[in-house]
């Protein structure tokens, strides 16, 4: 019988924590749960969220799981035996600079890629660093899963300064692509053993083996992907930005029809696409904060208002269960298949070694076992990675360094920015707007 678990989620008051917890409660025979822990600085949104996860706990009969809030490191992490991380340092209201200053210059505004994604990241290295440095202290051995973004440059800092930290890197945009293909095209995703490589939000697939038809499906696929129009999945149903990435998902595999696309290579490939349809004044960030902030709170609002009925509104997707699939397949040795963001060391056996590249493993009892390629990738998909690997390794020197010369370096190297002399401009602007959060460049 496994022994419940203490589980503290690093980023508590986040959005997303909803759907990670209803996870955990749909897999309680997988992962059996003493205590939930919420740990954020943020007290007001760590505040909401315990309001909105004890209500769902009593809601479903969960009782006599423990639940409590925190702010204290110790209080948050000591003997706990998991850590979901899903921190954002500085919050939506920085992300919403990240994107304005970048679009001020006609670049990508985006969250984790383009210049917006290096200054994410450069204010992000110190909150998750700071994370893991608790845990190492506290809970040396809880498993920490990471969600926080950007992950390829996150887990190259992380894996810096705590080589042997017991952390698992992964993002659920493959599971978002795969179960929106299957989706629209009448496919059970289930039955499928995709490959893929890449880099985080970076990436191609070369197969998706389908176990119920018997046969490789991603030729029919990318016809589908070139001829038909695709919708957004019901758990992104009626957001626009969604449904434009999927959109420019087909173009790239129009023009480069050999794999099917991860579409954040859409700002990569078209950048000048991506920015001539961009508002400017209102980017993806105000609609999160319009959106589910703001009914976060609302939901949080009425639960103290002493509502009972139609108080939880949430739209879950893979989000949480891809989280607590990882850490029930490293408590019960289930060996499961899983897109993970690692160190290469021949993975790709054309890349870099310290490359942190993305690509399928199993995870069981003692931790990630990733898979190896075998074959070298073509020069174009080579030389994309290649750029970007560059880039993301001269943004962690400059983290370290305190190097301003690293930093512009990597910000001209973004294959999203055109020159130099662009580069310099956001980047100068981008350090006074991050004073609160990037370490000194000198």
């Amino acid at each position: 019988m496994t022994n419940k678990q203490i589980i503290t989620i690093a980023g508590g008051g986040s959005t997303y924590t909803p759907g990670i917890i209803q996870a955990v409660l749909n897999n309680a025979d997988r992962l059996p749960v003493a205590e939930i822990r919420l740990y954020d600085i943020d007290k007001k949104r760590n505040d909401d969220m315990y309001l909105i996860i004890d209500f769902m706990l009593k809601k479903d009969g969960y009782d006599q799981v423990q639940l409590s809030s925190t702010e204290d490191p110790k209080t948050a992490f000591s003997g706990c035996d998991f850590i979901f991380s899903q921190i954002r340092v500085g919050g939506m209201k920085m992300r919403e600079q990240d994107e304005k200053i970048a679009l001020k210059y006609d670049l990508v505004g985006q969250e984790t890629c383009g210049l917006g994604g290096f200054a994410y990241g450069m204010r992000s290295m110190s909150g998750l660093l700071e994370i893991v440095g608790y845990v190492q202290e506290f809970a040396p051995d809880a498993w920490i899963l990471n969600y926080t973004n950007p992950e390829s440059i996150v887990s190259e800092a992380v894996r810096r300064t705590y080589p042997t930290a017991k952390m698992i890197n992964a993002c659920d945009m493959t599971i978002s692509i795969e179960e929106t293909i299957a989706v629209n095209y009448g496919y059970d995703r289930k039955n499928w053993i995709p490959s893929y490589y890449g880099l985080n939000h970076f990436g191609w697939y070369t197969s998706i083996y389908d176990k119920a038809l018997g046969r490789d499906v991603m030729p029919e696929i990318i016809e589908k992907l070139t001829t038909q129009e695709m919708a957004v999945a019901d758990f992104n149903a009626g957001d626009k930005t969604w449904q434009e990435a999927f959109s420019m998902m087909s173009v790239i595999t129009k023009n480069f029809p050999t794999h099917v696309p991860n579409n954040y290579l859409e700002y990569y490939l078209y950048p000048d696409m991506v920015v001539e349809h961009a508002d400017k004044e209102y980017t993806r960030a105000n609609m999160v904060m319009d959106g589910r902030e703001k009914n976060t709170r609302e939901m949080a609002q009425k639960i103290r208002d002493g509502f009972t009925e139609d108080v939880l509104n949430f739209n879950f997707g893979e989000h949480g269960q891809y989280i607590v699939d990882m850490a029930t397949s490293l408590l019960n040795d289930e060996r499961r298949r899983f897109m993970l963001i690692v160190p290469n060391q021949g993975a790709i056996p054309n890349l870099r070694p310290d490359a942190v590249v993305e690509v399928p493993a199993y995870v069981g009892a003692t931790g990630v076992e990733p898979i190896s390629l075998r074959q070298p990738i073509n020069d174009f998909h080579k030389g994309l990675m290649e750029a970007q690997v560059a880039a993301e390794k001269l943004l962690v020197d400059a983290y370290f360094e305190g190097s301003y010369q690293k930093a512009l370096q990597a910000f001209t190297l973004n294959q999203t920015v055109p020159n130099a002399r662009v580069a310099k401009l956001v980047l100068d602007e981008m350090i006074e707007a991050n004073k609160e959060y990037w370490p000194t460049l000198v």
